[in-house]
C-alpha cells in the first residue's frame, strides 16, 4: 500500500501526525469566529474513541474470510475494529458526525487488499455469495459515496484498491501512461515528474485520494483550465465487473458508436472496479505564476473570468470569490496574522477607491513555457483591468497555492467546538450563473437560518472555478453552530435539502466533480430523467445483474437474477 492506514484518522482528515497551522494568535482566530457565528462560547463536543465506537456485529464469518484469504493471502483481508471503522465512511459532514458521535450503522464486514489481477476472483466470490462489495480508494468522498450498505446482499466486503498502485507503461511518444487505478496522487505524480511529465489532477484531496477515484466521480482538480478533468484525460480504462472483465479501449479519439469511457468517469463504483487506466499526460511545466485580482463587485469578476475563458486565453486556475468568501479569507488571515501598518493603510486606500465590502479576489494561475506563461500574464492583466480589476501581484497567488491542500485539516478543530462545515457544488451557463449564486445563497441561508438558536449566525460564501466557455462550477461552504446533540444530522439535511432543490429548480447540476454517492440520488431523476434513470440501471443489470456493486449509490439497484 502507499499509506499505511494506521496513520490516518479513522474519523476525520488526513495524517494523524498533521493539523491545521493556526500560527501564535490560534486565540484570536477563535474569537474572531465565535464573534462571526454569534456564539458565546464554543459547545465543545470530542469525537468518542475508537474503543467507544459502536460497530455493528459482522455478518460474514470465518467460511467468508477463508475464501478471501485463499484468492488474496491472510494478511490482506481484515476484520479488526480499526479497519472496518476506517472504511465505514467517507469525508461528508454527515459521515464524521455518525464516526464521531460513535453511531455507525453500517460497516464492513472484512476489508480485502487485492492486487489488480484478483480483483475479478473476488467479485466472483462475492457475486456467488451474495456480497455487496464497496470500492474504496482514498475514501474521501464527500458525498456518501463509500458506504458500505449492503442492499439486499447477505454481507459487507469494502474492497480496498490502494495494494494496485503501479505505473504498467510510459509513452513519451504519444504523451500517455497506464496506471494501476489505486495509485494516490503523490505517487502519481512522482512517478511521472521524474520522466517529466505531468496529469495535472489536483483536486484538494490530492494527497489522499487515488487515480481511480478521480475517474470514478467524475473529478476535477484545480488547475482543470490548463489539464481538463477527469473525463477529459481518460484516455482508456479496465474494469473487473461481476459479469466479467471490461475494457474501453484507448484510442484517441474513436466515432465507433458512444465512447463507454464517458461511463466509467461518473460510475462511482456501481457498475464494477477501476484497475487500470490509460490517461493523457503534458510535459511538466517549466513555469507556475500564480497572482491575485481584486475586483469591486462579483458581477465585474464573473465578467472578466468569462472573458477570460472566451477569449481562450491560455490559464491553469480561475478562482473567483465572492465577497463573502473574499471577506471570509481576509478576516482569517488578519486573525492568524495581524496586518502590518503598510498593509492597513493600503486597504484603507483600496476602500476608498470603492474595493470594499462588495471587493472580490480572482486567483489565476498560468502554467507552462516562461514565454507562453508571460504571453498569456499580460493578456490576463489587460482583461483584468478593462473590467475594473487591480493586479494585486504574486502574494495572493503564491499562498493560495502554498495553503491549498491544508484547508481540510480546519475541519476537525471546528467539529471539536461545535461548529459545522460543509461544501456543495454546481454548475451552469455563464448567462445563468449570477442568478443561480443569489438563488442558493439565499437558499441556503434561509434554512440554516431556521435551525439556528437566537443569536446565532451561520456564514455561508462561494467561488466561481472550473470554468468553460460555456459556463463554470459554483462552490458553495457553509460555516454554522451545529444544533443540539442529537439534532445534528437533521439540521444539515434541512440546509442540504434547501441548497440542493436551489439548485435543482434554477438550472444547475446536482454536482459538477463530487458525484451522486447517497446525498444527491434522490435529486438524479430530475437531472437525468425517467428513462435516463432507467437506462443507467440496465446498463449496472448487464454488468452487475444480482446489484453486488456498490449497492445505493449512483443508480437504483438492479432486479436480482439467477
Amino acid at each position: 500500500m502507499t499509506i499505511d492506514r494506521h496513520t490516518l484518522r479513522w474519523n476525520g482528515w488526513g495524517a494523524r501526525e498533521r493539523a491545521f497551522e493556526f500560527g501564535d494568535h490560534a486565540d484570536a482566530v477563535w474569537t474572531w469566529l465565535r464573534s462571526e457565528l454569534g456564539l458565546t462560547t464554543f459547545d465543545m463536543r470530542p469525537a468518542v474513541s475508537l474503543d467507544a465506537l459502536e460497530l455493528p456485529t459482522a455478518a460474514l464469518g470465518d467460511d467468508a474470510r477463508a475464501a478471501l484469504e485463499a484468492i488474496v493471502g491472510p494478511v490482506w483481508v481484515c476484520g479488526d475494529r480499526y479497519e472496518r471503522a476506517f472504511h465505514a465512511r467517507g469525508q461528508s459532514y454527515p459521515d464524521l458526525l455518525r464516526l464521531r458521535a460513535g453511531e455507525v450503522e453500517t460497516a464492513p464486514d472484512l476489508v480485502v487488499y487485492p492486487r489488480a489481477e484478483q480483483v475479478q476472483a473476488v467479485l466472483a466470490w462475492a457475486d456467488a455469495e451474495r456480497v455487496a462489495v464497496i470500492p474504496y480508494g482514498g475514501g474521501s468522498s464527500v458525498v456518501g459515496g463509500v458506504s458500505g450498505e449492503a442492499g439486499r446482499q447477505r454481507g459487507v466486503v469494502t474492497l480496498d484498491t490502494t495494494r494496485m498502485d503501479r505505473l504498467l507503461a510510459l509513452d513519451e511518444t504519444s504523451h500517455t501512461a497506464t496506471f494501476e487505478a489505486g495509485i494516490y496522487g503523490p505517487q502519481l505524480e512522482q512517478s511521472l515528474g521524474a520522466r517529466g511529465f505531468t496529469l495535472g489532477h489536483y483536486p484538494q484531496s490530492f494527497e489522499f485520494s487515488t487515480l481511480g477515484g478521480w475517474i470514478a466521480a467524475r473529478g476535477a482538480g484545480q488547475q482543470s483550465g490548463r489539464y481538463g478533468g477527469a473525463a477529459t484525460w481518460l484516455v482508456g480504462a479496465r474494469l473487473a465487473t461481476p459479469a466479467g472483465e471490461w475494457s474501453t479501449g484507448a484510442f484517441p479519439a474513436s466515432a465507433a458508436g458512444p465512447d463507454f469511457n464517458h461511463l466509467v468517469a461518473g460510475s462511482e463504483g456501481a457498475l464494477g472496479i477501476i484497475t487500470q487506466a490509460t490517461v493523457r499526460l503534458h510535459r511538466a511545466p517549466n513555469v507556475r505564476d500564480y497572482r491575485g485580482c481584486l475586483f469591486p463587485d462579483f458581477v465585474h469578476g464573473v465578467a472578466a473570468a468569462r472573458e477570460l475563458v472566451q477569449a481562450e486565453v491560455p490559464v491553469a486556475t480561475l478562482r473567483l470569490s465572492d465577497p463573502s468568501e473574499t471577506d471570509f479569507f481576509s478576516e482569517f488571515s488578519k486573525a492568524r496574522k495581524p496586518p502590518s501598518t503598510p498593509r492597513r493603510v493600503a486597504g484603507r486606500a483600496l476602500e476608498a477607491m470603492g474595493y470594499g465590502g462588495d471587493r472580490c479576489v480572482l486567483i489565476i494561475g498560468h502554467e507552462g513555457e516562461r514565454g507562453a506563461v508571460d504571453a498569456a500574464h499580460t493578456r490576463t492583466n489587460a482583461i483584468v483591468r478593462r473590467n475594473r480589476g487591480i493586479p494585486l501581484g504574486r502574494g495572493a497567488g503564491q499562498s493560495w497555492y502554498r495553503d491549498r491542500f491544508a484547508l481540510p485539516y480546519i475541519r476537525d478543530p471546528l467539529l471539536e467546538r461545535g461548529v459545522a462545515v460543509d461544501t456543495l457544488e454546481t454548475s451552469t451557463s455563464w448567462s445563468n450563473l449570477l442568478p443561480l449564486h443569489q438563488a442558493v445563497g439565499d437558499a441556503i441561508a434561509t434554512a440554516a437560518s431556521a435551525t439556528l438558536r437566537d443569536g446565532q449566525r451561520a456564514m455561508m460564501m462561494a467561488h466561481v472555478s472550473h470554468a468553460y466557455l460555456d459556463g463554470a462550477s459554483l462552490y458553495f461552504t457553509i460555516v454554522f453552530p451545529q444544533a443540539p446533540a442529537g439534532e445534528e444530522l437533521h439540521q444539515w439535511q434541512a440546509i442540504k435539502s434547501a441548497a440542493s432543490r436551489a439548485i435543482i429548480e434554477h438550472g444547475g447540476t446536482i454536482s459538477h466533480h463530487h458525484g451522486v454517492g447517497t446525498d444527491h440520488r434522490d435529486y438524479l431523476p430530475e437531472e437525468k430523467g425517467p428513462l435516463g434513470v432507467r437506462l443507467l440501471g440496465a446498463i449496472k443489470a448487464e454488468l452487475d445483474p444480482r446489484g453486488i456493486m456498490n449497492p445505493g449509490k449512483l443508480v437504483p439497484t438492479a432486479s436480482a437474477k439467477g
